[in-house]
């Protein structure tokens, strides 16, 4: 019997609920449910592979992971039948048979990592679980001066999570495409595309920004950061909950109903929304 053929499907949940991606025994994670659904609907247990892990906490509207199914179901008949098996905070938004030699974490070209912060009123409950409700408005021209230092490639050390010296021979060096602010009213948000981020990453520097923006460190402070990364001390790390991984991007045609290509320049574009 030949193979079924491999499938991709983009992933959207809130991170609240789990202790991160990567499947970890005694512990509610992203991938552990989503192969506990699948091993229901196919009967057999099925591997499935990640784009990449986030951490607990972290929220994504785009993670895309891989499965090679032990028989074939078509596509929407297998988004239903997860979508039914899963709680409420994770969805499968779209399935679709992967190009030729598809790897969700290997053939990843960029993703993108967007940050939210708001301040002054109370935000409805349900604003609240996606962003970080600040004490009161950051400086927003230094933190755009001081973001616009993180885009090129760089030794990204000091945004790293400790103990954690990056993977493969690239270490902790990683490119940020583009970088930008969107601020909508009370909210904001820090919005990166790059090739890969270390873990805790985005993280930081969000954190760092902070700083930067309520005046407690000098934009000089956050440049050294990425300039001088085994000297500079590591940049504070912000709340988990602010952060959503929006979307992986791969060439030509992104798979699993992302019809979005890869940034093709390091110029910011405009975001949507803050929030």
């Amino acid at each position: 019997m030949l193979a079924a053929p491999r499938l991709v499907l983009r992933i959207a949940y809130l991170g609240a609920g789990f202790a991160g991606w990567q499947r970890q025994p005694g512990a509610r994670t992203v991938q552990g449910d989503l192969e506990h659904a699948l091993a229901r609907v196919y009967r057999a247990p099925v591997a499935l592979r990640g784009a990449g892990r986030t951490d607990a906490g972290v929220h994504a509207a785009g993670q895309a992971a891989h499965l090679d199914p032990p028989f074939a179901i078509p596509p929407r008949g297998l988004r239903a039948a997860l979508n039914r098996l899963l709680a409420d905070d994770v969805r499968v938004v779209a399935v679709r048979l992967a190009p030729p030699g598809f790897d969700a974490r290997r053939s990843a070209q960029a993703k993108r990592y967007r940050y939210r912060v708001a301040w002054g009123e109370p935000l409805e409950p349900w604003e609240g679980l996606r962003c970080w409700q600040l004490a009161a408005r950051p400086d927003l021209a230094r933190v755009r001066r001081a973001l616009a230092a993180v885009v090129g490639t760089h030794d990204f050390a000091a945004f790293a999570s400790s103990g954690h010296a990056g993977t493969g021979a690239r270490g902790t060096e990683r490119t940020i495409f583009a970088a930008r602010l969107a601020v909508r009213g009370r909210r904001a948000a820090v919005v990166l595309d790059g090739d890969g981020f270390l873990r805790g990453m985005a993280r930081r520097i969000a954190g760092a920004l902070v700083e930067v923006g309520r005046g407690a460190q000098p934009v000089s402070w956050f440049v050294a950061l990425v300039r001088h990364p085994r000297t500079a001390p590591p940049a504070p790390t912000a709340p988990a909950h602010g952060l959503t991984l929006e979307r992986v991007v791969y060439a030509g045609r992104p798979p699993a109903g992302d019809d979005r290509r890869a940034p093709r320049s390091r110029r910011a574009g405009r975001a949507r929304s803050a929030c």
